[in-house]
């Protein structure tokens, strides 16, 4: 075992000791169908927002078969207020489509048929694989991108979803993986923020390559400060 396994061993059990019941956020009720389309509609908006809209959309549409035969205009409409509207529109309702006339109406649980989907890129497939089918993968979303980044697992700059699957898929067991980015997004949500971790309070300090630069980086300051006063 590396020590970046170690230490992605370690992740899994701190974020398990704080979230000992993770869960996805999009409250799909275990249809793939709707967590494909709610994932999709999630693109550079809240998780909140979509589940909100989703219930008018879902009442409208509630099938696969029923969104394939909407209009677009209707359904940019319902979901307009999570942005992107047009082309989010475009892209459920083809893909709708696709899943009706290639795969008889079911969400196809290999990776390759997830993404020939109109929208669906490797975040949204791991996400479908994982929690409907139990297919190990990481999903790559921005908490997962930047608290890996952070933690030191890769640079803290790169933003870059595909090292980030490519590299989280090596140091942590598969059965543990869907899970752990479940717990992720908690945990960005809760103390990793984007703009103003709770670095001193963080339970993954013993971890946190970042924590452990600001620290160097605080008392260096002290240093020069004390010695600039005398």
């Amino acid at each position: 075992m590396t020590e970046e396994q170690k230490k992605g061993g370690e992740l899994v059990k701190l974020l398990k000791e704080i979230y000992p019941e993770p869960y996805c956020a999009l409250e799909h009720g275990g249809d793939p169908w709707r967590l494909l389309v709610m994932a999709r509609l999630s693109a550079q908006c809240t998780d909140a927002r979509v589940n909100e809209v989703s219930v008018g959309l879902f009442e409208k549409y509630p099938t696969a078969a029923d969104m394939a035969s909407a209009d677009r205009g209707d359904v940019e409409k319902l979901i307009f207020s999570c942005g992107l509207y047009r082309m989010k529109a475009a892209d459920v309702i083809g893909a709708s489509h696709m899943i009706c006339e290639k795969f008889g109406g079911e969400v196809p649980c290999d990776m390759d048929g997830l993404l020939s989907l109109p929208g669906v890129g490797r975040k949204i497939a791991n996400l479908i694989l994982g929690d409907v089918f139990g297919v190990p993968g990481i999903v790559a979303d921005t908490h997962c991108i930047r608290i890996c980044g952070r933690l030191g697992f890769y640079p803290e700059g790169k933003r870059d979803p595909s090292l980030t699957e490519r590299v989280m898929s090596g140091v942590i067991d598969p059965p543990e993986q869907s899970d752990l980015c479940h717990r992720l997004v908690q945990f960005g949500r809760d103390v990793c923020h984007a703009r103003a971790p709770e670095c001193g309070s963080c339970p993954l300090r013993p971890i946190c390559h970042h924590y452990e630069n600001t620290e160097k980086n605080e008392k260096r300051n002290e240093r020069n400060t004390s010695a600039q006063i005398r």
